[in-house]
């Protein structure tokens, strides 16, 4: 005979909430009751003050970023970030918005938006006159923001904010260096100053995702904590889901740039496979890059096969489309090996490739050396650079040269190297004593003389007065304008002369 079992389910029930009670006993008891919030409370008000220090340090914290970004350097980069007072505010924000005190929670909302602005501007000015203004790979991984960053954002605010309330806040330094609040700021900045939207936005992106994450982190934290705050349970209501809200805001966006990022990654992947799928063994892709951002999608590579296959490009374009979804522009580079010897090709190609390297570096070396004898200077004076073949030197002033002399070393150099732009910049010297003119045309003398006054205005970038016959004066200041040089004229009589221009 069955026993009934109808009794069994009140009593499961009341063992769950007889264990409920206690686990909330504990928690009140043993966990808030030994919190002194008052003493919590009043050092977060303290550390999210508007002062003298929090300016400075957060501008110290923004230049270090910011040259740290632009020389592309992680350990500088971290300096900058245990640096970075703007914590302090931002924590702030979360506990007053848990307590409800609103003339606090301005206060904190105040001291971000100031820190954050002047940061923003002086990265601004430091990168507008920096001689560096390219985007480095430190800038770059902070301009495409993901929900792993908000997922980052979520755990480091809530060991902060844990920190914070338990009293060990050694921890908040680790946390400053996981939550990276202040170089994204930076890389505003240098948006900012290049105008560039797509690292602007992208990076504010960043920063409000980290401070808004954290801020509402904080606020859960005190709230779980038992912080008591003087709103009606329908404002805390409000309040609560305000928070839900403000994260689900948050999450859209940075799901559909981790949708993006993972597209892509998996068409890099189709690109790479349609490409070998098109040619036989032993084929060999190298050198694949794709732009995504082009419109249609910009696919480069270079591929070593065997066969040289004339009609492969369209077929993996045709391929591409299908299982992309999206048009590709495809440049396809085929290069011929030998069958069966692919991988000796591919070493001889690349020992080649070694070879002249080093016979480049070599004749860069001495293309220093000699513009180091001509300038006398020592080798590490010159300027090389490679990818625009450019050199540049400044040379000291030499016993008994003047500017023709200059003029004619660096043309000695430059016929040597046809494929290089030459540059040796003299010592200020004086112009030609004059520019010879016959029926209103320079002399063989005159266009030498005119020659070396408009070479020697554009190495030493200044402006040049000439003096002499109207006539005679804005036919060489128009010959000297077509070079991008700014000429005064003066009237006079007699034979025209060239002067150097007051700086």
């Amino acid at each position: 005979m069955n026993e009934p079992s109808g009794p069994a389910a009140p009593s499961d029930v009341s063992v769950l909430r007889k264990t409920l009670d206690e686990v909330r006993e504990w928690w009140t008891v043993h966990v808030i009751g030994q919190i002194d919030q008052a003493e919590v409370t009043e050092r977060r008000r303290e550390d999210g003050k508007l002062s003298e220090h929090y300016l400075f340090m957060t501008a110290m914290s923004g230049g270090i970023a910011i040259l740290g970004l632009l020389l592309s350097s992680p350990a500088v980069v971290i300096g900058a970030m245990l640096l970075s007072p703007l914590m302090g505010p931002i924590m702030g924000l979360g506990f007053a918005l848990a307590i409800g005190d609103w003339d606090w929670l301005k206060r904190s909302v105040l001291t971000l938006a100031l820190g954050s602005a002047m940061a923003v501007l002086l990265c601004a000015v430091l990168v507008f006159f920096s001689p560096i203004q390219t985007i480095t790979t430190e800038i770059a991984a902070r301009t495409r923001p993901n929900l792993f960053d908000l997922f980052v954002a979520l755990f480091s605010a809530l060991a902060g904010a844990y920190a914070m309330i338990r009293g060990r806040e050694g921890a908040i330094v680790g946390v400053a260096i996981a939550t990276a609040l202040m170089p994204p700021l930076a890389v505003v900045g240098f948006g900012l100053a290049t105008w560039n939207w797509t690292v602007f936005s992208g990076a504010l992106l960043l920063f409000v995702t980290n401070f808004i994450t954290i801020a509402l982190t904080a606020f859960a934290m005190a709230k779980l904590y038992g912080f008591r705050n003087s709103l009606s349970a329908r404002n805390t209501m409000f309040q609560n889901i305000a928070v839900a809200v403000v994260f689900i805001a948050l999450a859209v966006p940075l799901g559909f740039s981790l949708q993006q990022i993972a597209w892509e990654t998996n068409a890099q992947r189709i690109v790479s496979d349609a490409i070998r799928d098109e040619f036989e063994r032993p084929a060999q892709l190298d050198a694949l890059e794709i732009d995504f951002a082009a419109s249609p999608v910009d696919v480069s590579a270079i591929i070593f096969t065997p066969v040289i296959r004339p009609d492969a490009e369209a077929d993996i374009k045709r391929a591409l489309l299908r299982r992309l979804g999206r048009p590709v522009e495809l440049t396809l580079t085929q290069s011929q090996t030998e069958t069966g010897a692919g991988a000796a090709q591919r070493a001889q190609l690349s020992a080649a490739r070694a070879r002249e390297e080093a016979a480049a570096t070599e004749r860069l070396q001495a293309l220093a050396l000699r513009l180091s004898l001509a300038a006398g200077v020592p080798e590490d004076d010159v300027l090389i650079d490679r990818n625009r073949r450019r050199a540049l030197v400044r040379a000291k002033r030499l016993a008994g040269a003047d500017l023709v002399t200059y003029r004619a070393l660096e043309g000695r150099i430059a016929a040597s190297e046809p494929d290089w732009t030459i540059e040796l910049i003299p010592p200020p010297g004086a112009l030609p004593a004059s520019i010879a003119f016959d029926d209103g045309e320079p002399t063989d003398a005159g266009a030498a003389a005119l020659a070396l006054t408009g070479w020697a205005a554009q190495r030493l970038d200044r402006g040049v007065v000439l003096t002499g016959p109207a006539a005679e004066a804005e036919a060489a200041a128009e010959a000297l304008r077509g070079q991008g040089i700014a000429v005064t004229l003066r009237s006079a009589p007699g034979v025209l002369r060239a002067e150097w221009a007051e700086e």
